[in-house]
């Protein structure tokens, strides 16, 4: 049965088939048979114009209108989408005939880089050379006169660096340090461009302590604030060296962040005259006796930091250049303060007690333990209750004050020469 049998039959049996649903199919009928009709089909029906010229310039006009019209602004992006090998300071974006209103440049691990806009809008440029051997994504938007946006999307790597620099630095991720604590960091090759270094390393505290550094030759570079640390201060150190430059074809090779606490305040003064250990923690005053460096090998004056602590550790004299005088295997609660070999530690071999009476060392600081360290031993207690970077101040020695390279010593530079 055709459809307009059908309904015609739905109308003479009473059915309710709507008359507009009618009119719409004896429409199409007749669109369909104007369409597909010849030059000689069709009768009067055909040749009528109303049909298929009034529903094709409506559609006509609307197609034009939502036509997409084209931004006029052209982005370029250096280097080229899919390039490999690129040199680290290539990268640069820039728009004709528009403005750029967003570049969003991020490494394969979505960190993003930092860059700006030049003062036009018409460019923009990283605020650092990029890590070498590092995939990037760029993207990149701009608008013209009227508004319209064009988009830009690239993908490269930087070349892989000629060689990498070894950082090292003397802070243990979560860690807690004394109040004292001066970061030292290390590289395994000289540095040239010393300046970009430094502005590679920066650090963050949660109560806007400023930290500085200072170089030591060519290779070390140590941080510390003017002051000692404030109590319970939270520092993240941001290392970004991997896209420096340190040296002709030599690059960083670490970017990381780094967290640590400073804890509670604990500065010992050692004093060589009175024999004796004056510890100031948290506004708490308590003294024990001591030994220090005798005459012939009197201790360094002036402010160490403790740098390590070892339960136990062997002392030889022919490491600090004393030939024979001494060989303990077995020195118990040894803190570090010097890197030429001066400790505070446990003394348990001192025939008699010169503690608080003499100096007999051979310049370290001595505290009185028994063999195997005791913790219930002066320098069991000291050892136990101090932290690495906690503050030890030497006075009232016959020694000239200790090289501020000697150790953790910069807190023996005044501020103002930092």
């Amino acid at each position: 049965m055709s459809t307009v049998q059908a309904a015609r039959t739905a109308i003479r049996n009473g059915d309710r088939f709507n008359r507009g649903a009618v009119a719409l199919t004896m429409g199409g009928i007749l669109l369909m048979t104007a369409a597909c009709g010849g030059p000689h089909g069709g009768g009067a029906e055909a040749s009528r114009p109303t049909g298929t010229a009034a529903a094709a310039g409506p559609a006509a006009s609307t197609a034009a209108e939502a036509a997409p019209k084209t931004s006029a602004a052209v982005l370029d992006v250096e280097p080229k989408d899919g390039s490999q090998g690129v040199a680290p300071d290539a990268l640069q974006v820039s728009v004709s005939q528009g403005k750029l209103t967003t570049v969003e440049v991020t490494d394969k691990n979505g960190r993003p880089v930092q860059g700006s806009l030049t003062p036009d809008g018409t460019g923009w440029k990283p605020a650092a050379s990029l890590a070498p051997g590092t995939a990037y994504t760029v993207n990149a938007q701009a608008t013209d006169a009227d508004g319209l946006t064009a988009a830009a999307t690239t993908a490269f790597t930087t070349r892989a660096p000629d060689k990498q620099v070894s950082t090292n630095d003397n802070i243990g991720d979560g860690q807690t340090y004394g109040v004292g604590m001066i970061v030292k960091v290390e590289f395994s090759t000289k540095i040239v461009n010393k300046d970009a270094v430094a502005r590679g390393i920066t650090f963050a505290t949660d109560n806007g302590t400023e930290v500085k550094g200072h170089w030591f030759g060519d290779d070390r570079l140590d941080f510390r604030p003017a002051d000692y640390w404030k109590p319970g201060t939270k520092v993240t150190i941001h290392y970004r060296l991997k896209s420096v430059e340190v040296a002709p074809g030599v690059y960083g090779d670490v970017d990381k962040d780094e967290p640590f606490t400073i804890g509670r305040s604990q500065v010992t003064t050692a004093d060589s005259a009175a024999h004796q250990l004056t510890i100031v923690r948290d506004g708490k005053t308590t003294t024990v006796p001591a030994t220090l460096g005798d005459d012939k090998h009197p201790s360094w004056g002036g402010t160490m930091v403790i740098m390590s602590k070892e339960k136990v550790t062997h002392m030889n004299s022919r490491t600090v250049g004393l030939g024979d005088e001494y060989d303990i295997p077995a020195v118990p609660h040894a803190m570090r303060l010097t890197a030429s070999g001066t400790y505070l530690h446990g003394n348990y071999w001192y025939k008699g007690d010169p503690f608080g009476k003499a100096n007999t060392s051979h310049g370290c600081v001595s505290l009185k333990d028994v063999e195997g360290g005791s913790d219930t031993s002066v320098a069991g207690a000291f050892f136990n209750s101090s932290l690495i970077g906690d503050v030890v101040k030497v006075v009232n020695s016959k020694e000239k004050t200790v090289a501020p390279d000697n150790g953790l010593g910069g807190w023996n530079i005044l501020w103002a020469n930092w």
